[in-house]
């Protein structure tokens, strides 16, 4: 009985556990935590950081909801996927990236010292966030290993607000590696957009009345048209989905995707070359019943099946 507490006890590929869901530390999917990543596949780590936000704050705490809301996934392989990830790939928590306190831009460079950390090691990162602004200083470190990036960005807005000077700004990121060189335009695609901004910078966009409208077949063929054979950084914003499946997040617009058709493309994207993901702001203080950490904690979990997925038709990996 000692050793039913997996984020403890619990090692590398250990696949399903069977534990009751309202007991036990809560690790991302009950695997171990663990800091020396040796032999490890993915580190998921989460990024506790909210002051770039511009609306409702409280992202700060999503790492810890969508590793609660996981707890009671854990128990089953992902539906409808034929690959369990946690037996797969070796894959720990890595626990949170601390976040010192003082400058905002110390924190950007701690928080891309800590993935490169990991990247360094020769694993993937899952990053929960946090606000959006998180992404930044990942594809900094992820650039810095594959190169410029393909990014494939679900979210209400497109995150391409001009950016002056080094402040942060959760709305201003891409432009920053757009025009840094960290992120290719002209590969890239955001999903879900259904606000207004004018210059897209070269980004091509599936507004949401194209998920809502068009066949997950043609959206699919453009999205994997568009970022080819490239190295690919999928982040998820929560807000993609509509306020209905996602209330608890910080700058909710209506008009946006269920769970289902976001999942059905993400599970349509074997193939591509991932090499980092994140799934970020969630804002557990104005969520209802856990639904948006719910909803987080499975397009995780099914970030990893892709990755797995592409794990084996690349030989054993994407670092």
């Amino acid at each position: 009985m000692n050793d039913w507490d997996h984020a403890f006890t619990g090692k590398p590929k250990q696949g399903l556990v069977q534990a009751h869901s309202f007991a036990g530390a809560t690790s991302f999917f009950r695997a171990p935590y663990r800091r020396d990543l040796s032999g490890i596949d993915v580190a998921v780590t989460g990024i506790p950081l909210d002051i770039a936000t511009t609306n409702r704050p409280g992202a700060r705490l999503g790492p810890r909801a969508i590793r609660a809301a996981s707890i009671s996934l854990a128990w089953e392989r992902p539906w409808p996927w034929t690959v369990d990830p946690m037996e797969e790939l070796a894959i720990v928590d890595y626990g949170d990236c601390e976040i010192p306190p003082g400058s905002e831009l110390c924190s950007v460079a701690h928080i891309e010292a800590h993935v490169a950390q990991i990247l360094q090691s020769g694993a993937a990162a899952l990053l929960l966030g946090g606000d959006h602004f998180i992404s930044y200083p990942s594809i900094c470190a992820h650039a810095k290993v594959h190169g410029p990036l393909s990014l494939i960005h679900f979210d209400a807005h497109t995150d391409t607000w001009p950016s002056s000077g080094a402040g942060i700004n959760h709305g201003t990121m891409f432009y920053k590696a757009a025009k840094e060189g960290l992120v290719r335009p002209e590969t890239s695609i955001q999903i879900g957009i259904r606000t207004t901004n004018e210059d897209t910078l070269g980004y091509e966009i599936l507004s949401a009345a194209d998920v809502h409208t068009r066949p997950v077949s043609e959206l699919l063929q453009q999205i994997k048209k568009r970022v080819g054979a490239t190295p690919v950084y999928l982040t998820f914003d929560i807000d993609c989905l509509d306020p209905a499946f996602a209330p608890g997040t910080g700058t909710p617009v209506p008009g946006g995707l269920s769970s289902f058709q976001a999942l059905n493309i993400i599970r349509g994207l074997t193939g591509i070359n991932l090499v980092g993901m994140d799934v970020v702001e969630v804002a557990p203080s104005y969520d209802h019943a856990e639904i948006t950490a719910l909803a987080a904690a499975q397009i995780s979990i099914e970030l990893l099946c892709l990755y797995a997925e592409s794990s084996r038709a690349n030989s054993g990996g994407l670092n």
